[in-house]
């Protein structure tokens, strides 16, 4: 579990950081003439939804893998190693078409209730997939280990937001923050494969 942890820790601080999270509102408020603050509430809002869903996927993985390692202990040792290896592997072979939330996606609003309202409903459904096998391995160990990584995912996640929406709101220009989100699929693959590789060996 020290490497679930480690592992969903580092993906939680990776995906605060990378763009898609919170440039969106970004633009727009800056588009907008939205004080610092509306644009830090926005984000808030947003970051929400993005977690909530995120959430219900993945306690819903947590659940199938507590209840496959009570008929299968034997299996379950080696079944959450072996998602864990295969989705890295995965986003490494596809980080070069991995599809990005880009404003340009999103309708455009003159209502700003209604702007908050689509940013919302596209981070929602948009969940963090990279951070489900997670769960799905820590429910092979225990729903109490489920709750931890909840608990560290959603504070990371939305106190990472925040800070960077924050810092780039007075910088933007200077990061190129394409580069960041192009090669972030490499680094959570690489993850991903670090902690199934790790959690193998300690089994």
């Amino acid at each position: 579990m020290v490497a679930l942890i480690t592992g969903s820790l580092l993906l939680s601080l990776l995906h605060a950081i990378i763009p898609n999270h919170w440039l969106p509102v970004l633009a727009i408020g800056r588009k907008e003439k939205w004080s610092l603050a509306e644009i830090t509430n926005v984000t808030l809002i947003s970051g929400l939804a993005h977690v909530a869903s995120t959430l219900l996927i993945g306690w819903g993985l947590a659940f199938f893998g507590w209840e496959l390692s009570r008929k299968f202990e034997t299996i379950t040792k080696f079944f959450a190693p072996v998602v864990l290896i295969s989705i890295g592997l995965i986003f490494i072979y596809r980080h070069h078409v991995h599809k990005h939330f880009h404003v340009a996606d999103q309708p455009h609003q003159n209502s700003k209730r209604q702007m908050i309202f689509s940013l919302s409903l596209a981070m929602f459904f948009s969940p963090c997939l990279e951070i489900e096998a997670f769960f799905l391995a820590a429910g092979t160990e225990s729903i109490a280990w489920a709750f931890i990584l909840s608990a560290i995912y959603f504070t990371v996640t939305i106190a990472g937001m925040l800070t960077w929406v924050k810092v780039a709101y007075h910088s933007a220009n200077k990061f190129n923050w394409h580069k960041l989100e192009h090669n972030a699929g490499i680094i959570t693959g690489g993850t991903l494969i670090a902690t199934g590789l790790i959690s193998f060996f300690i089994h």
